[in-house]
């Protein structure tokens, strides 16, 4: 689910889902430019600081959508000095709650309607809404 969010975050005709979940190394999602050179790489989780800044040396922008409840806010501690040395990452955050409530929306058959507005988040399937509000920790 929070794969879904990420690509409806960064929605593009171009994006697509990349072998992140099969493959090390890989982006979760990801979108080239017309020539094939990697315009944006998407993480999600709480990936390593070296692949993150791997991937920021590979794209031309990195987005890192890093959920896990208490884990993000030590994992932001561990790597924070590091991210913000790249200028090409951006780092969005989501809560334990938020994440829960993405996962009531999973269903077998699901059809979601999003609404992105500023920093919320609006996701809606038949039988219910949820509002999110992921917290960019980097600059850019």
């Amino acid at each position: 689910m929070v794969r879904l969010l990420a690509f409806a975050l960064h929605s593009d005709e171009a994006l697509e889902f990349g072998r992140g979940l099969s493959a090390e190394g890989e982006p979760d999602l990801i979108r080239r430019d017309p020539t094939g050179n990697v315009d944006l790489w998407i993480e999600v989780g709480l990936p390593d600081e070296r692949d993150v800044r791997k991937a920021c040396g590979r794209a031309r922008e990195v987005a890192v959508l890093a959920y896990g409840a208490r884990k993000v806010e030590n994992w932001w501690s561990d790597n924070a000095a590091a991210f913000m040395r790249q200028s090409n990452l951006r780092v969005l955050t989501l809560t334990g709650e938020e994440t829960a409530a993405l996962q009531t929306l999973a269903a077998r058959s699901m059809s979601l309607t999003c609404t992105v507005q500023e920093q919320h988040v609006w996701l809606a399937s038949t039988t219910s809404t949820i509002e999110l509000a992921p917290v960019c920790r980097t600059r850019s």
